[in-house]
């Protein structure tokens, strides 16, 4: 089942594999010096040196007398940029080891870490998604724990062992299962097909890896490189001819679209060659997780190599690199500068602002009178200052325009008639679908414009729910009413992605917690509407820091974990987490037959009859029904007769629509 690896033979998957029969025969100093001979660090840190000879000393003491099994040290979790210290494949069941040498305690961040590995491999390695995985916390000076077995879905609650209890442990594990043989070479190179969430991709790509690294590659999948590739070209092409390009890439909730944005402005910004790029959007709250992230990260990976950076100076780096659009806008206002930028990305262009959004804050925040561009209009004019050649890449989400004043992709298109009828425009086939154009057809969207059209720029399936591809269909499907389609991928979905509902708001936070583990994260999200969800400790309204409710971990009361703080669909578009409760208002409303639309003014609902608000309303549920990639709970109160704002027939039907879907 595999033998001891040549020093001549680098492996991206782990640093050292053998048998442990094997393991046992080698010197400390032969197997220290293959774990080294992989690294690819050319210096290897005194103390890491040390806590390799430590765990090597350790285990060839503790896994004394097996006749059987694999051991691998380093082995790599690609989605999450981490190693894990060391696996046993022993008895065809997969142990997992994470060393905490010199430790006197089990910490519950050790806890978290190791649960997160086999969670990982779970869903992302091949060879795992039928495997006992069993997760070790190894505290080498700690006193001797509980040694009892708990299990969830083929993964054993993590066990805290110190220095002499690991042999204890696996023996307790071998004596209550019986597993099938599975082969152990193939396990350690199996196929491995992740799923990052965006704050996971965008660290890993400005550590420098690529798209095709970091994401799924499987055949069913849409696989972004294609679309990364397609949108290289379409650089390459207008670099060549000295042309100026459009294109629109389109895609389902969840697709990757700013995965694909934030690779390909990463590869482009090469000074060297003039090719500029930025990464551009309109999300605050995306823009601003995304930059403290990328911050924090940057601090944390040089205490790692050394190369020490304050938080200040990582926050500037990652400002510069990740934009506001109407701070890069603002900077062009009223002036004719060339920006440095040929390569600009749009993330959620969708919500760029109309002329007449754009217009009134000008004259209000800026003292600019009869500012006469739309957003769209005024970005393709900045580009356009370039004599020779440059490219727009619009990213657009179908149906997810929320806000009053955000253009949609039409006016991109009106704009581009308007003014730059010579620029080459490439789209995808899926903008005939309504989400996009509306009440447009396709002929007058594209009348007068160079049109190339090509199915690359679409991605089509989600990687936020990575267990199912079909969610972003069955939540069109519950929104448009389209009752028996929607069963029909309920169905589809339901042993892949969990869903509850009810009307209980302790049931639904007892029922998310119980299903995540580790580090997944889970969180309230509700419409910034839903203004009669406060008698139920649900406050739209409070001001929240984004960054610490999306990225502060569990011991902090500001972050996501606490189920106190609530976001709306403004503070989530664009982000994810693996388990959201949706916390679901009268402000949209099901009566019997068709969604009504509310809005709580003052102290009473009034109607909506605004379309284009009646439009953001309904983007504003599909927004929040999309954001979980694992499994969502959905809240529908009760109301209460006694209040005028809250009676039971504002929920009641709402709640029996969504049940003859669910259940």
């Amino acid at each position: 089942m595999g033998g001891i690896l040549r020093h001549t033979m680098k492996s991206n998957n782990f640093y050292y594999s053998a048998a442990i029969c094997d393991f046992l025969k080698q010197s400390k100093d032969e197997i220290l010096g293959q774990i080294c001979f992989n690294d690819p660090h050319s210096e290897i840190r005194l103390q890491q040196k040390n806590t390799w000879e430590s765990e090597i000393t350790i285990l060839k003491n503790q896994l004394a007398g097996l006749e059987e099994g694999q051991i691998i040290f380093e082995y790599t979790i690609p989605r999450m940029g981490k190693r894990v210290d060391v696996v046993i494949l022993y008895e065809s069941i997969v142990y997992i080891l994470e060393f905490k040498c010199g430790d006197t305690e089990y910490k519950s961040s050790t806890y978290d870490q190791v649960y997160d590995y086999a969670l990982d491999l779970r869903s992302f390695q091949k060879e795992s998604h039928d495997k006992l995985i069993v997760p070790i916390i190894v505290a080498t000076k700690a006193p001797e724990a509980d040694l009892s077995i708990y299990e969830t879905d083929r993964i054993i609650a993590p066990i805290r062992c110190n220095e002499n209890s690991i042999r204890k442990a696996i023996d307790i594990v071998k004596s209550q299962y019986c597993e099938a043989k599975f082969d152990y070479d193939r396990w350690q190179n199996s196929e491995y097909l992740p799923t990052p969430t965006i704050v996971e991709a965008a660290q890993a790509l400005y550590r420098g890896h690529n798209v095709h690294e970091i994401t799924r590659n499987d055949a069913g999948a849409k696989n972004l490189t294609i679309t990364t590739q397609k949108i290289n070209e379409i650089i390459d092409c207008s670099k060549l001819n000295n042309r100026k390009s459009i294109c629109f890439v389109t895609g389902v909730p969840g697709a990757g679209k700013t995965l694909v944005g934030l690779n390909v402005a990463i590869d482009r910004s090469n000074a060297q060659k003039g090719e500029h790029a930025v990464f551009l959007s309109g999300n605050f709250p995306l823009v601003t997780v995304l930059q403290e992230a990328l911050a924090r990260d940057k601090v944390e990976q040089g205490k790692v190599d050394n190369s020490k950076i304050n938080k200040q100076t990582a926050l500037r780096e990652t400002s510069a690199f990740i934009q506001i659009i109407h701070k890069y806008r603002d900077s062009f206002v009223g002036n004719e500068n060339v920006p440095p930028e040929r390569i600009a990305i749009f993330d959620e262009a969708q919500r760029a602002w109309t002329k007449t959004q754009i217009a009134n804050f000008m004259a209000q925040k800026k003292g600019i009178d009869n500012f006469q561009y739309s957003e769209p209009e005024f970005l393709i004019n900045t580009l356009d200052r370039h004599k020779d050649w440059a490219v727009i890449v619009c990213l657009i989400g179908g149906g997810q325009e929320i806000n009053t004043g955000e253009a949609g992709l039409i006016e991109w298109f009106d704009s581009l008639r308007r003014s730059y009828p010579n620029w080459d425009v490439y789209v995808s086939p899926e903008l005939s679908d309504t989400e996009y154009r509306r009440d447009r057809t396709l002929a007058s969207l594209f009348e007068g414009l160079k049109i190339h059209t090509d199915e690359d720029l679409h991605l089509s399936t989600s990687m936020r729910s990575f267990r199912t591809p079909d969610l972003a269909a069955f939540v069109k499907a519950t929104l448009d009413v389209d009752v028996d389609n929607a069963k029909i991928l309920f169905k589809k979905i339901q042993d892949k992605y969990l869903i509850l509902l009810t009307r209980d708001l302790d049931e639904a936070k007892a029922w998310t917690r119980a299903h995540c583990h580790g580090t997944m994260r889970y969180g309230l999200v509700a419409s910034s509407g839903a203004l009669r969800l406060k008698p139920k400790g649900i406050f739209v309204k409070n001001e929240i820091n984004v960054a610490n409710w999306f990225l502060n971990d569990k011991s902090d009361v500001r972050s996501s974990y606490y189920l106190e703080d609530v976001v709306s669909e403004f503070d989530i578009q664009g982000l994810e987490l693996d388990y959201t409760i949706v916390a679901w208002d009268g402000d949209f409303r099901f009566d019997g037959k068709n969604w009504t639309y509310n809005s709580f003014v003052g102290n009473k609902w009034q109607n909506v009859n605004s379309e284009d608000k009646k439009l953001y309303l309904k983007n504003a549920y599909r927004v929040l029904l999309t954001r979980a990639r694992q499994g969502m709970a959905i809240y529908v109160p009760e109301g209460d007769e006694s209040d005028a704002t809250r009676i039971p027939k504002y929920y009641d039907k709402t709640y029996d629509y969504l049940k003859s879907i669910i259940e």
